[in-house]
């Protein structure tokens, strides 16, 4: 195991979890008298983590995270109302905080009118109105219901005089391959728009976005952020810390990535070493515990203390197990004499014999018979071990001594030299059978060594055989462990049926019950049999048997066959799963503060972002994105396949992941034609390109014709809005 063999200074560099930052103060509102009655756009991109804000001659927009809380100051008993950042100053106002988006819907339109109170009045609208026409984005097939009640909401309560609606994904698109302004715009292309709830596939045609077959996946940056959370979970159960969904999103942004060929990696990473390197590991806050100082003194005292208790714990065990011992070679005496005496009994008194003795038949008797044996056995054994070697018989003087002739002194002495008389008794017979074991090992030996010098190679084979059956019984008492945490499972289900029927055991009637009658259970050592079969993580007889068993085959190869070598063993290949699981999740001493309160990340760095093309390993009924892009591709002829291909725009955070492209080539390549060239670029600013599309468009003449009126609105409803490129459309259209 040299080359697998792990030291802790190998390990990749620890990086610790940033402390989360104070928010800084907001900057001042703009003077406003730039825009006063200038009718500047106003763009909002209304994010479901971020919403920005801006007028369109701005270089750059306003933003923080969308969320609001409504907070009562206790100092002051102020009620306030918190954004963006401002909800982290106060723990109080987090629990309170909410969102207007919940999931890919805008649902909390409360939380959204307070949210736009915040950004009109950071630009500094000082007027009873907002006299600019509005350019917001929404998602790809947002519910008509949710945009009827954001129209109702800008016209009915801030009375602008125009409002349009655009997809951020397009806006973004058109930011980035719109090179003349003045222009008309007639890109094509392929939007992959990486959104915090979903992901957007949409195809663009000389400039016009084609969503009719635009198609969306139910997974984002969100689900990614919870499945990493839920994975670390689960690897760490009982983890000090509490990780939070932040710290589980940062590390997403900052350690996670694509890659190109997923299932190749994993195997790959089936080499320790490789797992190991391809690591990070996150070191959490802790505290060192403050170890209280002893002296010497003290530090002695409280050894002395321990040893005799230890030393009296074996004596009170070594005087039970004698008692024991005791007790089993009488009942075994009395059985056997018992089995003798069948003969000499009719088959109706013997029968009556049997059922006074609690046997229903010879054969259970026979049983019960082999079983005393076999532990008298092994306590002989035990008992030989730990007995010394002086066999000269100390003198018991008053054992047979009539009781009548003793006092009650002398009556305590008498039962205790009997007891230590039938200790020294067992310990001889111990020591007898022991005798006898030995001789017989030698022969056994010695025929094993005749046949072996004979068959060198039959003998190996016999010896492999064996091996394999013991780690085959090893392996599958392991496998049926690991079952029984499965409650569904047939093992947990068996064990829970044991349970049942002990809970339920009947051995006297309800009527005694009721009496008082008193229940024998636990008189018959086999009765706590039962605990055995329900205790897995107590090692039973069978399994240390088997290890001892197969210890000793492994060293006789080992000493006899050449072609055996430790890498066979039982240990090396136990080893070398465990080097793996090792590098996978690396276990410290106990006790070590530091160590505990880290989080390796190994394979979820990939298995999470995979779930973008693989759905289904986070348990999401749904295609994934390479699959997506064929069913959009499919509804296209070969010449406008070719057209959207060679501008496969991606644009969001998770498109800023290093291999993502990598990865998207690899699996459009097999889709398209052989000589169909791919061209994949991302977002020039994936996080604020889609305000500054939405600004530069908004500065043209076109924008004037895509958004509805107050005048529109009051005389259609809010369930109304304009078919343009850029933007969702229903059949309730303006032409």
């Amino acid at each position: 195991m040299d080359d697998v063999e792990m030291q802790v200074d190998d390990w990749p560099a620890v990086t610790p979890v940033p402390t989360p930052a104070l928010p800084t103060l907001p900057p001042p509102p703009d003077a406003y008298d730039d825009h006063r009655d200038q009718h500047t756009p106003l763009i909002i991109d209304n994010g479901a983590t971020h919403l920005r804000w801006g007028f369109a001659t701005s270089s750059t927009p306003r933003y923080g995270p969308n969320a609001i809380s409504k907070y009562k100051e206790r100092r002051n008993n102020k009620p306030l109302l918190l954004f963006g950042d401002a909800i982290d100053v106060e723990s109080g106002a987090k629990a309170q905080s909410r969102s207007a988006w919940e999931g890919d819907v805008l649902l909390n339109f409360d939380a959204l009118e307070n949210a736009l109170d915040y950004a009109f009045v950071n630009l500094g609208i000082d007027t009873p109105t907002v006299d600019h026409p509005i350019l917001m984005t929404e998602r790809l097939s947002t519910p008509l219901h949710s945009r009827a009640l954001t129209t109702e909401l800008m016209f009915e309560q801030y009375s602008v005089p125009s409002l349009s609606y655009c997809v951020d994904g397009i806006m973004s698109f058109y930011q980035n391959n719109n090179v003349g302004r003045n222009s008309p715009f007639t890109s094509d292309g392929i939007c992959v728009s990486f959104n915090t709830a979903s992901t957007s596939v949409m195809p663009i045609l000389n400039g016009k976005g084609i969503l009719s077959h635009a198609k969306r996946i139910p997974w984002g940056a969100m689900q990614s952020s919870e499945y990493l959370l839920k994975l670390i979970q689960l690897k760490y159960p009982n983890f000090p810390t509490r990780v939070t969904s932040v710290q589980a999103n940062w590390m997403l942004q900052k350690f996670c990535d694509v890659s190109p060929d997923y299932q190749t990696l994993l195997r790959t990473l089936k080499d320790p070493l490789k797992l190991k390197s391809s690591g990070v590991i996150i070191q959490f806050p802790y505290t060192l515990p403050t170890a209280e100082e002893k002296t010497e003194e003290e530090l002695a005292r409280i050894a002395e203390k321990r040893k005799e208790q230890g030393r009296k714990l074996q004596e009170l065990a070594a005087k039970t197990r004698l008692e024991k011992l005791v007790q089993k070679e009488n009942d075994l005496q009395h059985l056997v004499t018992l089995r003798d005496a069948r003969g000499d009994e009719s088959k109706r008194d013997w029968a009556n014999k049997l059922a006074n003795e609690g046997f229903d038949n010879d054969q259970e008797l026979d049983d019960t018979i082999k079983r005393l044996e076999a532990d008298l056995k092994k306590a002989r054994k035990k008992e030989a071990a730990e007995g010394d070697d002086n066999l000269e018989e100390p003198a018991f003087p008053l054992v047979d001594v009539p009781d009548a002739d003793l006092d009650e002194e002398g009556l305590k002495e008498k039962k205790k030299q009997k007891l230590m008389k039938a200790g020294f008794e067992a310990r001889a017979r111990a020591r007898r059978e022991k005798e006898r074991e030995r001789e017989e090992k030698m022969k056994e030996e010695q025929r094993e060594a005749d046949e072996r010098e004979c068959d060198l190679s039959g003998w190996s084979r016999k010896l492999r055989e064996e091996q394999d059956a013991l780690m085959t019984r090893i392996r599958e008492r392991a496998r049926r462990k690991a079952a029984l945490t499965d409650r569904k499972s047939a093992a947990a289900q068996a064990r829970m049926k044991n349970i049942a029927n002990l809970a339920s055991d009947e051995r006297m009637s309800k009527k005694k019950r009721k009496t008082g009658g008193e229940d024998t259970f636990g008189a018959d050592d086999a009765d706590w049999a039962i605990y055995r079969k329900i205790n897995t993580a107590a090692p039973s007889d069978e399994e240390e048997e088997d290890l001892n068993q197969l210890q000793l085959i492994e060293q006789k190869l080992l000493a006899h066959d050449p072609t055996f070598g430790l890498h066979e063993t039982h240990a090396a290949i136990s080893a070398q799963r465990s080097a793996l699981m090792d590098a996978f999740k690396p276990r410290y001493e106990e006790g070590d503060v530091e160590g505990s309160t880290r989080i390796h990340l190994n394979t979820e760095r990939w298995r999470v972002c995979e779930t973008w093309f693989s759905p289904g390993i986070a348990g999401v009924d749904s295609a994934g994105l390479g699959e997506v892009i064929q069913n959009v591709l499919s509804r296209f002829t070969d010449a406008e396949k070719g057209r959207l291909v060679q501008n496969v725009f991606l644009t969001g955070t998770p498109s800023q992941f290093p291999s993502m492209i990598p990865r998207l080539q690899h699996t459009l390549r097999p889709l398209l034609l052989q000589d169909m060239p791919i061209n994949i670029v991302r977002a020039a600013d994936p996080t604020l390109d889609a305000w500054k599309g939405m600004a530069a468009f908004s500065m043209t003449e076109e924008f004037k014709t895509t958004g509805m009126t107050k005048a529109e609105y009051e005389e259609h409803g809010a369930e109304r809005i304009r078919k343009w490129w850029g933007s969702n459309w229903n059949n309730a259209f303006n032409p």
